[in-house]
C-alpha cells in the first residue's frame, strides 16, 4: 500500500504549494493529498476565495467543490436541481462505468429513496439499540481485555476493524468464521485499483465484488425461507420495497450498509485515539471527567470526517453563488472543507470535547440522505471510550499513522501504539 511516511520538509513543502498554485490549477480532490494529509490548506483557500470552484482536469474529470459549511446544506437538500442517482453517477467523485453502477437509497432520490431506506430503519430504533448496546460492550470488553500491553501493535488492525467487523456480523447475522470478508469487501468498494492499491486492475475489483454478492445471495436465499428475523438481511428479504431488488440493487444495498457500518466507525475510532494524543490536555480532561463522552464523541467524528465527501449531478443549468453550474455537471459536496468553516463552527482546527455545540457538523451528512445508523455509530464510539477510560490511564501513538489512499474514505490504515505494562 501507499506507506511510505514523507519527511516533514516535504510535507511542508506539499503544504505550502496550496498558497503558490493558481485556484484555477486547484484539484482537491486529488487522493495523494489525502494519503498525505496535506489537503487543508486547499480548502482554507478555497472557501476563503472560491467557494464554489470549478476543477476542469483531473484523474476524475472535471467537477465542482462546494466548500463551504452553508453552501453544502444547500446543496444537499436542493434534490429537484442536484441528484444523487447511480444512473447519473452516483454519489463519490469517481464515476463509475454505467455498466457497473448498482444502485442502493443513498443512491436514489425521492421518492424511492424513502421506500427501500425506511426497510433498514427499524434496526436503528432507540428499543434495539438498547439491545445492541449491551452485545457492543461485551465485544469491546473482550477485545481491550485481550490487547498487548507493554509492547507496539496496530489499533485499527486489532480494535478498529475487529471491533466494527463483530458489529456488522452481528447486524446482518453473518457467519462469524468469515466476519472479516465483510472488511475486504468494505475496501474493495472504496479502493482506487493501481499498482499500489489492493487490487492492481477495475477487473479484480469487479471480481472481488462478484464474490461478495454470490456469499449474500446464499444467505438471502436462506433468510426468504426463514421466519423474519431483526437482522439487516432479512429484514431486506421479508419487505416488500426490497425483498424483489434486482442484483446490482441488491448488491449496491449491501455495499452500502457494509461501507457504512465498517469505515466510518472504524476511521473515526482510530481518528480519536489519534487525535487525543495530538491534543493531551483534552486527553487529560476526558480522564478526569468521563460525562465529558457525551460531547467527546461527536466532536471525534467532526473532527476526523470519515468520510470526506459526498457527490451530485446536476438535473438542470442552475447559477450557484455566481457561479453557472451546467446540466450533467459533477457537484461535490465536501464535509471535510464544511467541517472546519469558521463561519458556521467556532475554532474548528480547534479540537475541543466538550464544545458547547458538538453536533453542528456535517460528517453524517443532511437532510434526507443523513446516515440512517448514526446513532449506532455514536454508540460504539461511547461504549468503547467506557471501557477504555476504565482500564488504560493512557495509550501512547508511537509513529505517525498510514493514511488511506482516497478522497472520499478519510481513514487511517495503520495507527501504532502502546499501552503501558
Amino acid at each position: 500500500m501507499h506507506g511510505t511516511i514523507e519527511s516533514a520538509a516535504k510535507l511542508d513543502a506539499l503544504r505550502a504549494r496550496a498558497t503558490s498554485l493558481p485556484l484555477e490549477q486547484f484539484d482537491p480532490g486529488d487522493p495523494e493529498l489525502f494519503r498525505t494529509d496535506t489537503f487543508w490548506p486547499y480548502f482554507d483557500r478555497l472557501r476563503r476565495e472560491d467557494p464554489v470552484h470549478y476543477c476542469r482536469d483531473s484523474m476524475f474529470g472535471p467537477y465542482w467543490s462546494v466548500t463551504r459549511y452553508n453552501d453544502i446544506m444547500e446543496i444537499e437538500t436542493n434534490h429537484s436541481v442536484f441528484s444523487s442517482a447511480s444512473a447519473l453517477g452516483g454519489i463519490t467523485i469517481r464515476d463509475i462505468d454505467p455498466d457497473l453502477r448498482r444502485e442502493s437509497f443513498i443512491s436514489m432520490d425521492p421518492p424511492r429513496h424513502a421506500a427501500q431506506r425506511k426497510t433498514v430503519a427499524p434496526m436503528f430504533t432507540p428499543t434495539h439499540l438498547d439491545n445492541l448496546a449491551l452485545n457492543i460492550r461485551k465485544r469491546s470488553t473482550e477485545c481491550l481485555d485481550n490487547l498487548p500491553r507493554g509492547e507496539v501493535f496496530d489499533w485499527v488492525d486489532q480494535v478498529s476493524i475487529e471491533l466494527t467487523t463483530q458489529m456488522l456480523a452481528v447486524l446482518f447475522d453473518f457467519p462469524w468464521e468469515d466476519r472479516r470478508k465483510l472488511t475486504r469487501w468494505s475496501d474493495i468498494a472504496t479502493t482506487i485499483p493501481g499498482p499500489d492499491g489492493l487490487v492492481a486492475t477495475e477487473d479484480e475489483r469487479q471480481a472481488e465484488l462478484a464474490e461478495c454478492a454470490g456469499y449474500f445471495a446464499r444467505l438471502w436465499k436462506e433468510r426468504i425461507e426463514q421466519p423474519p428475523k431483526s437482522d439487516l438481511l432479512s429484514m431486506m428479504a421479508h419487505s416488500d420495497a426490497t425483498r424483489h431488488m434486482d442484483a446490482k440493487n441488491f448488491l449496491g444495498n449491501l455495499i452500502l450498509l457494509i461501507v457504512g457500518g465498517n469505515d466510518t466507525t472504524r476511521n473515526t475510532m482510530s481518528g480519536s485515539i489519534h487525535a487525543l494524543s495530538q491534543h493531551p490536555e483534552q486527553y487529560r480532561k476526558l480522564r478526569e471527567n468521563p460525562a465529558l463522552l457525551d460531547s467527546f464523541v461527536p466532536e471525534v467524528i467532526r473532527w476526523q470526517t470519515p468520510l470526506a465527501h459526498m457527490r451530485r449531478t446536476a438535473l438542470a443549468d442552475f447559477e450557484f453563488r455566481g457561479k453557472q453550474i451546467k446540466k450533467g455537471d459533477k457537484v461535490v459536496m465536501w464535509y471535510v472543507s464544511g467541517n472546519r468553516d469558521e463561519e458556521a463552527i467556532e475554532k474548528p482546527y480547534d479540537f475541543i470535547i466538550d464544545r458547547a455545540r458538538p453536533r453542528t457538523h456535517l460528517s453524517f451528512g443532511f437532510g434526507i440522505h443523513r446516515c440512517v445508523g448514526l446513532r449506532l455509530a455514536e454508540l460504539q464510539l461511547k461504549i468503547i471510550w467506557e471501557e477504555i477510560l476504565k482500564r488504560f490511564d493512557h495509550i501512547d501513538v508511537v509513529g505517525e499513522p498510514r493514511r488511506v489512499y482516497s478522497s472520499f474514505v478519510k481513514g487511517l490504515e495503520t495507527l501504532p501504539v502502546k499501552i503501558a505494562a
